[in-house]
């Protein structure tokens, strides 16, 4: 018999497993997702590594000489930086850092080869939504690197100098991107022919320069995604489909983070049943895991790279 890590039952391993072989599980990666396999007690190396949110904050929070105790604080940290040094030139630090050449991780790798796993196990590859709040394109790579195709759909935020409005874009895997103007009628998603990949906070674009990324990343960029993002008009109807119909299994994802917990909110009040969801996170806060208890969401207090394993063997031990 197959033990799951850190004391998880391997019935929960075999719950995910069997929905994972369903198709009918969303992973949702936060920026954790690229600390996996990192030692615990290793630091963010720029340029050979990808930072975690706190890493990220504190980095920009002395490049802009940040005067507050909280340099941790991402969102008030960037909003400091477009104040005092403006978008642009934040901008620019941002790509240099997520345009860097970083390995995929074990986690990555997992979910690039998992259309082709499942087409061996059932007969039959069942394509995913992947939902990511990162800006790196290290999970892009990964699904290169195993030859999947895939599409992107991106969230272009909003430019405060020309009063545009944020909106979602497609990326199709071939041709030119466009614009998701109408939603409830946008029909192009390859959903069940290939991966899409969702980026709910934009992306660094490795191939083009820094004025073409997007970020939510300052508060004010929160405030206008919050306002108007609603995911039942913002979001293909397609897409929600899946989102609401899914299980989400949240891979590196910090509990504190709330911003990403409204969205959830509104797709989970869209559900006309109820669906168990699971987060894989370390040094567990009681709070946190009580509150999202009481969202149907388990916390699993485990190494995210030791779950990794333990899943991917409990997926070939069908």
């Amino acid at each position: 018999m197959i033990e799951g890590v850190t004391g998880i039952p391997p019935t929960h391993y075999n719950d995910v497993a069997r929905a994972l072989r369903r198709g009918s599980v969303v992973p949702l990666l936060g920026a954790g997702a690229n600390l996996c396999e990192r030692a615990r007690d290793e630091k963010w190396q720029k340029g050979r590594t990808l930072p975690s949110g706190a890493e990220l904050s504190e980095y920009l929070a002395g490049l802009y000489g940040y005067p507050g105790a909280d340099a941790a604080n991402l969102q008030r940290v960037s909003q400091y930086a477009q104040v005092v040094r403006g978008e642009a030139t934040l901008y620019d630090d941002l790509h240099e850092v997520f345009t860097a050449k970083c390995e995929p991780t074990l986690l990555h790798t997992f979910l690039a080869t998992l259309p082709s796993r499942l087409a061996e196990i059932s007969g039959e590859p069942r394509y995913q939504v992947i939902v990511t709040t990162n800006y790196d394109d290290v999970l892009e790579e990964a699904f290169l690197r195993a030859a999947e195709p895939f599409d992107v759909v991106y969230y272009r935020a909003a430019s405060a100098k020309t009063r545009s409005h944020g909106r979602f874009w497609h990326a199709p895997f071939e041709g030119e991107e466009r614009p998701i103007e109408r939603p409830t009628r946008y029909d192009l998603l390859p959903l069940g022919e290939r991966t899409v990949i969702l980026k709910v906070h934009g992306l660094a674009w490795r191939s083009k320069r820094a004025k073409d990324d997007s970020y939510v990343i300052s508060e004010d960029d929160y405030i206008e995604y919050l306002a108007s993002a609603a995911p039942s008009t913002f979001l293909p109807k397609s897409l929600m489909a899946v989102l609401v119909d899914s299980h989400f299994l949240f891979l590196g994802y910090s509990l504190q983070d709330w911003n990403l917990r409204v969205i959830l909110q509104q797709i989970d009040a869209s559900r006309d049943r109820d669906r168990d969801s699971w987060a894989i996170h370390r040094d567990v806060d009681p709070i946190d895991s009580a509150l999202w208890g009481d969202r149907g969401v388990h916390v699993l207090d485990t190494p995210l790279d030791g779950y990794v394993r333990t899943l991917d063997e409990h997926l070939a031990a069908r």
